[in-house]
């Protein structure tokens, strides 16, 4: 553990910090009888607010598509702002990248849902993430020299 004998890690408030949803094709895009397909993007970013003060933000982009045409567009962002002392740098590293995004996901998924079934469709639920793998796989990237 770093300096402190006692490690914190408290929730101290959880927000939507942004959603959007576009339907550039409605409303004829809406009569198709295609199957529309769905590509779905999640991330996470963290940043830190003040000492020991930290914002997580996982965001996800749904894209809804029939043929080449736009269904909808889903842009969402939910974050939480955590208190987090007494850890070491691995251990910090862990909770700003797997931890806290665990917590903030749920979140995200039931806006998600409720933005696209607001907006008339079937709700998009999306998948569970193991954040683990996300950060493993960001923290290899980050070892590779890119040009």
């Amino acid at each position: 553990m770093a300096e402190d004998a006692n490690p914190t890690f408290a929730i101290q408030r959880m927000y939507l910090k942004g959603a959007s949803l576009e339907q550039p094709n409605a409303p004829a895009i809406l009569l198709e009888q295609d199957t529309p397909s769905v590509d779905i993007q999640v991330g996470v970013s963290q940043q830190n607010l003040a000492e020991q003060v930290y914002e997580v933000v996982v965001s996800a982009t749904v894209h809804a598509k029939v043929q080449d045409k736009t269904l909808f567009l889903v842009e969402c962002e939910h974050a939480g702002i955590f208190e987090i002392a007494g850890f070491d740098a691995d251990q910090l590293r862990g909770a700003l990248t797997v931890g806290c995004p665990q917590i903030v996901y749920p979140y995200l998924r039931a806006q998600v849902a409720d933005l696209t079934q607001r907006a008339g469709f079937a709700p998009v639920h999306l998948s569970e993430i193991s954040f683990q793998a996300m950060a493993e796989q960001a923290q290899a990237g980050d070892n590779v020299e890119t040009a």
